[in-house]
Formats: C-alpha cells, structure tokens, sequence
C-alpha cells in the first residue's frame, strides 16, 4: 500500500486589494480591485466603462488618500469635468488640490505607422512623468482600443499589451483600462482578457422596452469573488452595485410579537400578532382589502411610535390617505408627525435596479421599523418575474438581516380558488394572509384565512373581512348545508339562530315560572300541612297532659285513700285486765 506523506499546510496571506468605494462593488470582490495589478473593465459603448474608471480614481483620491492619473484618449479634462460633475465627483477641485490628473492624449491612426520595432516607450516617459507628479497609486486608461486602432499584427499586440501591464505592475501602481466589447469576445481583440488578472464586465440591456444594468467579475486572480450577473445603477451619486445578499441565510431573529392592528386577527395569530422582522404576503384578487389591511399594520406601527416607509406603486399617496378615511385610518396624522413616508411610483418608469436603489436610499434616510410594498406584482412588468423575484430576494434578505418588519401585497389575477404569488416568493414568506371573494346569493363578500405563519400556532379557520367605519373587522363565517353563508345570508342565518335563541329563551322562561308556580304551591300545601300538624300536635298535647293531669289526680287520691285506710287498720287497740288483747267477736275470737 502506498503511503501518503501529508505536508503543512502551506500558510495563506490575503491578496492585497484596493477597495474601490463603489458601493456594493467591494462585497461581490471581497475588498476591491487586486492593488498593484492591472484590471480590465469591458463592455459595449454607453454601459459606464469610463465612469466606472473615473470614479475609482476620485473615491481613491477624496477617500482612502490614493491620489491618481487618468489617461484619456477620446475626452478632454474639461469634457470628463462636465460629464462626471452631474454624478456628483467635482473632479476640477481634486486636479486642483493636487490629487488627480487627467492627460488627453490625442493619437491618429493615419499617423501611426506598424512595424516591428513599434513599442509604446514614449507612452511609458508620459504615463510615468504623470504619476511622479501627482505621486499617484492609481491609473486608469480609456479606452485601449484608441491605443492599438491601427494594429493589424495580432502578434506586435499581444507583445505590446503585455509590455503595457508589466510596465504598470512594475511602477505598482493598481490600473483600471477600459476596453470595448468586440465580436463573440469580451473585448475587440479578444487578447485583454487573457493578460488581465481582473476582468469586469459591463452590460446595458433592453428587455421589453426596460433598460437594464448589469456587472459580472468574469475573472480575478488569487482570489475568490461572486460569479453571478448585478444589476447596478447610475445615478446623481455614481454607480451602485446591488449584490444578492449571503446566501447562508446568516441573520438574528426577534421574538417579539407586534400587532397587525385588527385584535381578531391577532387572535387567529396566536393571539400576539407576527414577529417583528418577519415578511408578511398579503395576497388575494382585485378589491378583496389587501391595501386596507397593509394600512391597518402601518397605523398600529405607528401607534407604537415607529417609523414606516409605505412604496406604492399603483396609487399615490394622497389616494392612498384618502381611501383609508373610509375606514377608519387617518394616515394623513402621521405624516405630519413623520412617522409614515410614502414613495409612489409607477414601476414601468424605472428598471428593477433603480427601484431596489430607491427603496435601499429610502431606507438608509429614513430608518423605519416597518416597509410596505403595494404591490409587488408589478415589479414583474419592468423586467419579468423571475428578475424580479431576485430583486425581492434581495429585499426580503436585506431587511431580515435588519429585523425590519416586510410587508408586501400581491395580486392574484386568476380565480379566488387560486393560492399564490404572481411574482413566485411565497415561499419565501414567514406569514401568508390570502383574502379572496365569496360569491353567493347574488352578492360578493371579502374572506380572509391564513396560509402559513412560521414558528407559532394560528388559525386554520375562514373568517368573513369586514370594512366598516370603525376599520377592518373580521367576524364568524357559517358553514351548513348550503355551503359557506357570508354577507346577508349570513346576516339572515344569524337572525334565524337569534329568533330561536329567543324561543329557547322563552320556552326556558316558561318551565322556569312554572316550576317556580309549582314549588310555590307545593310550600303553601306543606304550610297548611305544617301548621295543621302543629294543631294537631298542640290538641294532642293538651289531651295528653290532661290525661296526665287526670292520672296524677286519681293517683294521688288513690295514695291518700291508701294512707287513710292504711292509718284506719294501725289504730291503737285497749287491753283488757285479764290480758286480753282486744274484745271478742261473737263467737268468741278475738278481732285481729
């Protein structure tokens, strides 16, 4: 058997890297760009190659202190001042201050003839003159077609290019030189990408008439970085790079419980309510009250003195305030106390991407406890469903990792026996609350029933969603023969039931007096019997103690007539002389 010889693990060091102070950008790369190394941005005409490299270079020079030179061959300094000043970078003050210069570098093809000895010496004397002045760490070139349009020999090129990044990693300054996309290949002479250690690539995209942004790191050497497509975003503040959020679903959990502001459906809820930092889906067809019910948690929200951040995206803001007058919610009060934010647009107005930086610059501006999205469903017109279920992915994670209470509403446009999500997330919900329409009788009545509520015991039962005056309340639906009763067949079965409840209570009455009748009469036949016992008794008494008395006295006579017979036969008896004890009887004896 061979035996294998395990070697010490050979000790790892990071890759030094230059963060780039994009946002977002620096996540997908783990730091930034390899510092000291040159770095390829590629991508067709108007994607934000040339911003992207300016930008690294002003951030570099007004943040982390890496002054830079920016080697231009199609603009002028005052052209890239002016394009890059609407983005917010005041590129003119960082070459006054000294920390940034911009070269243009006029070159004609005309006038530039190949030959074997051709080499970029002279471009080497300027770049590194311009470096030195400034003391610069950061170089970025645009574009490298300009620099090799008229090369023909791929051989010389390939020669060059590598002389090129030598030559920077040499004077190990970190570059960023931007090149077009060419034919089948990542850039026009398809050799770039290949002496490149990183290679960024840019898309701009029109799917359905929906401009779209998207960034890929297609290669980075020595170091690992996201391999997926972002989306990214160019606005007054420059570009912001939107990645999907960790995948190893790494975030805290509350167990607090807050309201959704309707007690009956708190009580269908455990009895508490939905956790705090949950994603609450509120689902159902047109009317069924999902946009009341997603108002009724922002009251309670506020109520509890919090922050809520409402984006609408069908309805604006003053309708939506009004409509909830209807029932009960004034909206408009914490507005004015600036608890409740709304941000309404139409959704077919903007990509996905800038909506999720919107809804990302709202939320770090605002700083709620609660977002609404109202409703979801057409998000999926600005770039498909399955776009946007990414982009409420990323949404969903984002706010989980911050405890932020998520609420989203979505439109179900089949039939109310339908349970689901058009934009496909429902799996990824903590509660689903679905609300549908019953039709009976000739008339539509709003039911709600919970699909899933994760982590605590709810209800499995259909309650009828009632909007009155006084807000949403959710009452009893009877199910009986004829099926499920709700709206004035349910009024008429509860006035049924109320009307026999009454002859119950009527027929109970009844036995209850009759029964009371009936002791009643039986407590005066026992007084009567009572008190004639006591007659009796009392008679009876009398004629016994008279018969005692009786007896006493015949008693009593008797004994007296006893002693006076008794004294009568003890009488003295005279003796005569002769001795004699008494006279004689005639016969001669003596009397006893």
């Amino acid at each position: 058997m061979r035996r294998v010889l395990e070697s010490p693990a050979a000790e790892r060091t990071e890759l030094p890297k230059a963060p780039s102070g994009i946002p977002g950008f620096d996540d997908i790369t783990g730091g930034g760009l390899p510092r000291g190394r040159p770095t390829i941005v590629c991508g067709s005409a108007g994607c934000g190659k040339t911003l992207f490299a300016m930008e690294f270079l002003a951030r570099g020079a007004s943040e982390f202190g890496e002054p830079g030179v920016f080697l231009a061959f199609e603009e002028t300094p005052q052209e890239l001042d002016r394009n890059v000043r609407s983005l917010g970078f005041d590129v003119e003050r960082l070459v006054a201050d000294g920390k940034l210069l911009i070269d243009h570098v006029e070159i004609e093809p005309n006038d530039i003839e190949e030959t074997g000895d051709y080499d970029l010496e002279g471009l080497f004397i300027r770049l590194g003159s311009a470096i030195d002045a400034v003391g610069a760490r950061r170089v970025a070139i645009d574009t490298l077609e300009t620099l090799f349009s008229s090369f023909r020999n791929e051989r010389i090129l390939r020669g060059e290019l590598r002389r090129l990044f030598r030559w920077l990693k040499d004077r190990g300054v970190t570059a960023v030189i931007t090149a077009e996309r060419g034919d089948g290949t990542l850039t026009r002479h398809g050799l770039e990408e290949y002496v490149s250690d990183c290679v960024i690539f840019l898309d701009h995209r029109i799917s359905d008439q929906i401009a779209t942004r998207r960034l890929r790191v297609v290669k980075y050497r020595g170091s690992h970085h996201g391999t997926n497509e972002y989306p990214f975003l160019i606005d007054e503040r420059g570009i912001e790079v939107l990645p999907i959020t960790s995948s190893a679903l790494e975030y805290g959990v509350s167990e607090e419980r807050i309201s959704t502001g309707v007690p009956s459906l708190d009580e269908m809820l455990g009895g508490e309510g939905v956790y705090r930092g949950s994603t609450i889906l509120l689902s159902g067809t047109a009317g069924t009250g999902k946009t009341s019910l997603a108002a009724s948690l922002v009251d309670a929200a506020c109520r509890r003195d919090e922050r809520c951040l409402y984006f609408a995206f069908e309805e604006s803001a003053d309708q939506i305030v009004r409509n909830m007058h209807s029932i009960g919610l004034d909206l408009s009060a914490w507005k004015k106390k600036g608890r409740l934010r709304f941000e309404a647009a139409r959704p077919v107005m903007l990509g996905l991407e800038a909506h999720l930086t919107r809804i990302y610059q709202a939320f770090r501006g605002f700083a709620p406890s609660l977002v609404v999205l109202d409703p979801i469903t057409n998000l999926s017109s600005s770039g498909g469903e399955s776009l946007a279920r990414g982009m409420l992915t990323r949404l969903i994670d984002f706010f989980k990792a911050r405890q932020i209470t998520l609420v989203l509403t979505s439109l179900n446009r089949r039939d109310a026996s339908f349970e689901g999500s058009a934009a496909g997330v429902s799996s990824l919900m903590d509660t689903w609350i679905h609300l549908r329409n019953l039709e009976a009788n000739g008339e539509r009545n709003r039911a709600i029933y919970i699909l899933k509520s994760r982590g605590m015991r709810h209800s499995n039962q259909v309650r009828e969603f009632l909007l009155t005056d006084e807000g949403i309340r959710l009452t009893s639906i009877y199910a009986g023969p004829e099926g499920i009763l709700a709206g004035s067949a349910r009024l008429a079965q509860e006035a049924r039931e109320e009307a026999h409840v009454a002859l119950r209570r009527q027929e109970i009455g009844r036995k209850r007096r009759e029964l009371e009748r009936r002791k009643a009469d039986l407590d005066a036949e026992i007084a009567s019997k009572r008190r004639a016992f006591e007659a009796d008794t009392e008679e009876t008494r009398h004629v016994i103690a008279e018969a005692e008395g009786r007896e006493a006295i015949l008693r009593s006579g008797r004994e007296t007539m006893f002693r006076q017979r008794d004294s009568a036969g003890r009488a003295p008896i005279a003796r005569s002389r002769s001795g004699a004890r008494g006279p004689k009887t005639a016969k001669g004896r003596r009397r006893p």
